[in-house]
């Protein structure tokens, strides 16, 4: 299996989120403005991934699994933000930051599953 530039960058992107949500939990006791800007990165960062996938696909670049779970990996990975903001925005506490928090992994762990759609396993 492959863990190419995107893998990469979009764990970059998914780690800061949690590491500045995770911040906001023991700073703040709402949900912050940076917390909801990080995951607002971590849906851009999944707008443009997808983008670029189907480019890639229609380009020529095969998959090595089924095309119906990469693409349900997508949708859903860009559901999870819109989720957590929601929630924090209905949940106006300190934990709302914490359910922002979450975000970063649950993407990083789809984004492999992703990877290994794509280029296969070892």
């Amino acid at each position: 299996m492959i863990l190419d530039t995107w893998f990469w960058a979009g764990t970059a992107v998914g780690v800061l989120s949690l590491l500045v949500c995770l911040a906001m939990t023991a700073l703040r006791t709402h949900p912050a403005d940076a917390s909801i800007v990080s995951v607002a990165a971590v849906e851009l960062f999944l707008l443009v991934y997808g983008v670029v996938g189907a480019f890639r696909q229609l380009g020529g670049d095969p998959l090595n699994g089924p095309v119906w779970e990469f693409w349900g990996y997508v949708l859903t990975a860009l559901v999870v933000p819109v989720i957590a903001v929601l929630w924090a925005a209905s949940d106006r506490t300190r934990w709302a930051n914490l359910v922002l928090a979450v975000v970063g992994p649950t993407v990083v762990v789809m984004l492999h599953r992703m990877q290994v759609i794509w280029y296969g396993q070892w």
